[in-house]
């Protein structure tokens, strides 16, 4: 009974973040909301066709289905392999060819809690004049943006460029609750703000928030755009994403091509 409530107790907490009611979440799973109830309340025990399908419908990463799963008494659904698994051959080759393909942009693969797996070369040149210790693996790249030893001193919009970070790994936390990424956010909150504002209410919600960096060449002004792999089957590729930066005007996109060159 215990292992029953305990996964009610994971199942509501999901359901809760998701901001969905029994009645939205037994709707769309095609239950009723008697049952889920009495499954929420260790009343009723989930088989694991319902509990893969209740998953589902919450959105839940690979890493919480597989949560979900234990926490009604079944083994894991997806692998976790690392990802010099020979597995990953093809999948490294593909992540290798994105980030040359996308120079002269800066390109950055990074894992659930912004670690830096790969970066392509003009995302390098980017981060030198970075402390060493910042970029010594394990390298995160929201610490290396943000510390004072890293990129924030030559990030000329640093209080919107924080505001934007902090939304993003706010946005994380909510959802997944992921006590790496909670204190992450309790650290690069102790970071300087300086120049940090509250844009006016006709502002706060931009279409893209710019990273204006100033470089020996002149000042970048650069809008990110995050790649995922499609229908992962393995926890760790679930996790993977790809950041780019892409020049969000002519001039910036001449200092991409000179930098790089």
């Amino acid at each position: 009974m215990q292992q029953a409530q305990s996964f009610g107790d994971h199942l509501r907490t999901w359901r809760q973040r998701r901001r969905m009611s029994q009645l939205d979440l037994a709707s769309e799973a095609g239950i009723s909301t008697r049952h889920l109830s009495f499954v929420e309340t260790g009343r009723a025990t989930p088989s694991r066709e319902m509990v893969l399908q209740l998953a589902e419908h919450l959105e839940l990463p690979l890493r919480e289905q597989n949560a979900l799963l234990v926490a009604a008494g079944f083994a894991p659904r997806f692998g976790e392999r690392k990802l010099d698994d020979p597995d990953f051959d093809a999948i490294r080759a593909a992540m290798n060819m994105v980030l040359k393909a996308h120079e002269p942009n800066p390109t950055l693969a990074i894992d659930r809690c912004w670690t830096l797996v790969a970066a392509n070369n003009a995302a390098m040149k980017l981060m030198s004049g970075i402390a060493p210790a910042l970029l010594a693996p394990p390298a995160n790249v929201l610490r290396a943006s943000l510390h004072p030893d890293g990129l924030a001193s030559r990030i000329l919009n640093l209080g919107e460029w924080r505001a934007h970070i902090f939304a993003r790994l706010e946005r994380q936390v909510e959802v997944t609750a992921d006590p790496e990424l909670t204190e992450l956010l309790a650290e690069l909150r102790t970071y300087p703000a300086s120049g940090a504002h509250t844009p006016p209410l006709r502002e706060a919600a931009p279409v893209i928030t710019p990273l204006k960096l100033k470089t020996d060449a002149g000042v970048l002004s650069m809008f990110g755009v995050t790649t995922l792999f499609g229908m992962p089957q393995d926890v760790t590729l679930d996790e993977l994403a790809i950041e780019t930066f892409f020049p969000a005007d002519p001039a910036s996109a001449e200092i991409l091509a000179a930098i790089t060159r």
